[in-house]
């Protein structure tokens, strides 16, 4: 594993439907992780978190969305509401989890082990992304003001998808 022994695919996380989602299925794919929200200034990366989807899916990529109203309130909505608006505004073909929080006591695991694993411990605002290996090793984040086509971003999800197989 790269930066350290921790993979991502030992967590579960739940779906809209708030049935668990083991990300031990998304093994052998290199995975974006990022906290989103639908009124947020950042929230057009949607279409570039979308067109790396897009272009890199069948190489083995996936964007995983994960709604926060952390930061500003600016994720307010039901769930319904949240699908809706991804799939109508920026035609969101990804997938989007459970609403969650990202900071704090009530912290989802996936990042409480996300920040331990590339400090520092608090995500910063909404639309932070990891980047994880095909073996659940957590190899980079990214600041939220980083666009999803910045040439870093861009750079280590080639190397990613490039790197042998676990």
């Amino acid at each position: 594993m790269s930066i350290n022994a921790f993979t991502v695919l030992d967590e579960v996380v739940l779906t809209p439907q708030n049935e668990p989602k083991p990300l031990r299925d998304f093994a052998g794919n290199v995975l974006l992780i990022v906290n989103v929200a639908s009124r947020c200034g950042y929230t057009p990366q949607y279409a570039g978190l979308e067109a790396l989807y897009q272009k890199y899916r069948d190489r083995g990529f996936t964007v995983l969305a994960f709604p926060c109203n952390q930061f500003g309130g600016q994720e307010p909505g039901t769930m319904d509401e949240i699908l809706s608006f991804c799939s109508t505004r920026y035609n969101v073909s990804f997938p989007v989890f459970n609403k969650i929080e990202v900071n704090g006591p009530n912290r989802a695991p996936l990042y409480a082990r996300l920040t331990q694993a590339i400090p520092p411990q608090d995500i910063g605002w909404n639309f932070e992304k990891f980047l994880i290996g095909r073996d659940g090793a957590v190899l980079a984040r990214f600041k939220p003001r980083t666009s999803p086509d910045a040439e870093e971003v861009v750079q280590a999800i080639e190397a990613a998808l490039t790197a042998p197989r676990p």
